[in-house]
């Protein structure tokens, strides 16, 4: 369900995207008539359309999703704060602006800011802030937790900059691919990796417990 809700905006947005892509007279129309008052001039183009729609139903579903786990006293994750903050920032340049540059480069401000909080937690204060946030759930050596760390540090960067390489050497529909299905695609082979590497900590648990239980 978690998952499902962390997905859901970027689903939002594609979807909107392409409807909108292949209706782009529709969207301009409807954008210039209901939404003119949020765009500098008031007057959407037809090529600019598609990605200002999309552009403002992710804002809307990002503040949603914040809602509903705030009503639900769930934690909010760092990462969501940023993405909050980012996407009401950059979109909104979008949409006032009719540049689709800003929102495109959302997701690499995103993932350097999140590489960026895990170098300094670690580099400066000397905190896994990764340890702080999974800690609970995996009993790892610090040697495997500053390693794990570090790892998603560099992949963050990289990230970022596979964006800004897709986004401007590709056209907005191909981006916003990318941006959905790429982009996870590539977090889950990392993730799936990540557990790979740490299976050879992990693997010896299960055995301790019968251990435990023979002793007088």
């Amino acid at each position: 369900m978690k998952l499902l809700l962390d997905f859901l905006p970027l689903l939002l947005f594609f979807g909107t995207f392409k409807f909108a892509e292949a209706h782009k007279e529709w969207a301009a129309a409807f954008a210039s008539d209901h939404l003119g008052f949020l765009v500098s001039g008031g007057v959407v183009g037809v090529e600019e359309a598609p990605v200002l729609l999309a552009t403002l139903v992710v804002i809307a579903a990002t503040l949603v999703q914040v809602a509903v786990l705030k009503l639900r006293g769930r934690k909010i994750d760092l990462m969501l704060w940023i993405t909050l903050a980012l996407v009401v920032v950059l979109g909104g340049a979008t949409v006032w602006f009719h540049n689709a540059t800003f929102i495109k480069w959302k997701p690499s401000a995103a993932f350097w800011g999140m590489g960026l909080a895990l170098w300094v937690s670690q580099a400066i204060f000397k905190k896994n802030l990764l340890q702080s946030m999974i800690g609970g759930e995996l009993s790892l050596p610090p040697t495997v937790w500053q390693r794990l760390n570090f790892a998603w540090v560099a992949f963050f960067g990289l990230m970022g900059l596979l964006n800004l390489y897709v986004a401007y050497s590709f056209s907005t529909s191909t981006w916003a691919t990318f941006k959905v299905f790429g982009v996870y695609g590539l977090m889950i082979a990392f993730t799936v990796a990540q557990v790979v590497y740490l299976s050879r900590y992990l693997k010896d648990a299960p055995e301790s417990a019968p251990a435990a239980d023979k002793q007088p």
